[in-house]
């Protein structure tokens, strides 16, 4: 087996004891690496299913098996734990230059429990683990941790909390490269919880692949066709903020917590085109990758001036611009600066806050309880000021901390029916009135609400044609026909992207097959694409599973009622999704009982899940 180390670092911070794992190569050939590895090495290491913040709560931070190959998108790594926002399995992927350091540190991950008894940091340096004290950095921002780590250890790259994780925040984040994040699930509370203030790697072995002529050629061929991308050549141009004006002509972008349908105004003045001739300074890119996404920018003058840094996202300019009703793109980008630095997932703050000013404005949150801040649609000033208070847990950020489900059960009187989530996760800025199958999508992510664990917005939205894996030619938005098999289609052909840490922008320049051609060359199993469709498959019910034994169930698999009340305006005005419908047809093809659990025999046929069908089924 070539492309992995077989080697994860299993290191408890209580005694500072740590030791090596190994696991045999039909367990990495079923479950590829990445969080499809993961989710075994969770299931191993937690048999009792820990509360998320215990110190007996493993954290896994691991790279795939393409990861520092040089293959276009291989830069990724996850960040895997029981989730503190939704209490069931939870993960993050995100891309820069932290997962192939890490990967050329000579280990494929790090398997952490425990809770050290002071402030520290991991450093993973030619493939040895060590335990450093952090006192220094205690309450410092994701940007400066970076920065002093860097230079510490020359030029190291650095993983690290804000003080949002280290105040336990349910939706705080990890940070790399400052504009580079894993942002979903809260595992940078973990990480606090366990007082780890961060990881820092630093590597030059080279990943050997199992054929390296197959390998260039392939290589060569894959930049061709994302050279040709049209996609590919939008982000590039753009950023993935190219979504914004085009998102509002076709239904996909919300706006004012999810209550409204349309206002082209507002998405024009934050979106791409403007973005970039207002503030770009640069693209930049994660390393192997062609596209460069990634956003540069600098707000010159003004109340919102800002030094040059990462750019907000798609999913950031929706959180802090369409959601909240804010058309001030320089605030913009101050709170996105702000919020990488105080480490919080944009999308669910994004979430909690349009939520706090749909709560204020009906009186639901007064101005005595938020201690005089008017938390109004469109006051920008407000949102400074709650997300510092949110990052300290002080007043009524003490509250939004815990996420929207949390705050919505604790108000009462009607708040949850303004919490837009599934299973306790913030949805993400693409609308299910325009798109069933996302809905579908939301619905059954095995890690709530999510957009990136599938290739569902491409295919629904025509952006990609994947041809040979019976989908459609191209799927009306507006309707829930047939969403059940595309999702499920779109699940097992993104699933694995996670697991081998492949860019879902890079992989939409693919055919099916080149996914497993990937696999093939670097690792040297025979892949071919019926392979790597079970694998998604294998590892979705293993996901699946494990969050039902965290406490999810069928009654969890629904939309927030919220996306199930139609716009009165917009191209999608009327639309909402079955989701009766599709969930029936989805449980169908899944192999799912009618309470949400995989059935043995779904279990059984995968293959590689002994364990999940005897802990479901005795």
């Amino acid at each position: 087996m070539k492309g992995n180390w077989n080697r994860i670092v299993k290191i408890d911070l209580s005694s500072g004891k740590s030791e090596d794992l190994s696991f045999p190569e039909d367990l990495w050939r079923s479950h590829i690496g990445g969080s499809g590895l993961g989710a075994r090495i969770y299931n191993d290491l937690a048999g009792g299913l820990p509360e998320p913040l215990s110190p007996e709560t493993p954290l896994l931070f691991l790279a795939g098996p393409l990861v520092g190959t040089s293959l276009p998108g291989s830069s990724r790594f996850s960040v895997c734990a029981r989730s503190p926002l939704t209490g069931i399995w939870g993960e993050g992927t995100c891309g820069g230059n932290f997962g192939p350091a890490l990967k050329m540190a000579g280990i494929d991950g790090l398997a952490i429990v425990g809770e050290a008894p002071a402030l520290c940091y991991l450093l993973v340096e030619d493939g040895r683990v060590s335990i450093r004290p952090a006192a220094d950095l205690e309450g410092r921002d994701c940007y400066e941790t970076g920065d002093l780590l860097s230079e510490r250890h020359a030029k190291a790259r650095v993983a690290c909390i804000g003080p949002a994780g280290e105040k336990l925040v349910k939706f705080a984040n990890i940070n790399n490269d400052k504009g580079d994040v894993i942002g979903r699930t809260g595992m940078g509370a973990v990480m606090g919880s366990k007082r780890l203030k961060a990881v820092v790697a630093k590597g030059s072995r080279k990943i050997e692949v199992a054929d390296s002529g197959a390998f260039a050629e392939l290589r060569s061929f894959l930049l061709g066709r994302i050279k040709e991308s049209v996609p590919a050549d939008s982000l590039r141009s753009m950023g993935t903020d190219s979504n914004m004006d085009l998102g509002m002509m076709i239904g996909d972008i919300p706006l004012r917590n999810w209550s409204l349908g349309e206002n082209f105004e507002l998405a024009a003045s934050l979106g791409g085109p403007t973005m970039t001739e207002r503030f770009l300074v640069r693209s930049q890119a994660c390393l192997y990758c062609p596209i460069a996404c990634k956003r540069v920018m600098r707000v010159a003058e003004g109340p919102y001036a800002m030094e040059e840094g990462p750019g907000p996202e798609y999913e950031t300019c929706c959180a802090f611009g369409t959601g909240i009703l804010n058309a001030d793109a320089a605030a913009l980008l101050k709170a996105n600066e702000l919020a990488n630095r105080l480490g919080m997932d944009t999308i669910s703050l994004g979430g909690v806050l349009a939520f706090a000013m749909d709560c204020f404005e009906r009186g639901l949150i007064d101005e005595k309880e938020a201690a005089g801040l008017k938390l109004s649609f469109g006051n920008v000033e407000g949102v400074f000021t709650a997300m510092k208070l949110i990052a300290r847990r002080e007043g009524l950020g003490d509250l939004l901390a815990e996420g929207s489900r949390a705050a919505a059960k604790r108000i009462g009187r009607g708040a949850e029916e303004l919490a837009v989530h599934v299973k306790g996760l913030e949805l993400p800025f693409h609308d299910p009135h325009g798109f069933h199958g996302m809905g579908l999508a939301y619905m059954m992510s095995t890690r709530g609400a999510c957009h990136l664990q599938h290739l569902v917005h491409p295919i629904e939205q025509g952006i990609v044609a994947f041809e040979g894996v019976g989908l459609a030619e191209d799927y009306e938005g507006r309707t829930s026909e047939g969403k059940a098999a595309m999702v499920k289609i779109a699940e097992d052909l993104g699933v694995p992207c996670n697991a081998m840490l492949l860019c879902e922008f890079v992989g939409w320049a693919f055919r099916p097959q080149d996914f497993a051609s990937c696999l093939r060359v670097v690792t040297g199993f025979d892949f071919d694409l019926e392979e790597y469709l079970a694998a998604g498959a294998r590892i979705w019910l293993r996901k699946r599973s494990l969050a039902c034994l965290m406490g999810a169930g069928s009654d969890d698999d629904v939309l927030p009622p919220k996306i199930m009340r139609p716009y009165a305006e917009g191209i999608a005005a009327g639309s909402v999704p079955d989701q009766d419908l599709m969930r029936r047809e989805y449980y169908a093809l899944r192999g799912l009982a009618a309470d949400g659990r995989p059935s043995r025999e779904a279990l059984e046929k995968a293959g590689g899940l002994e364990d999940m069908a005897l802990r479901l089924h005795g």
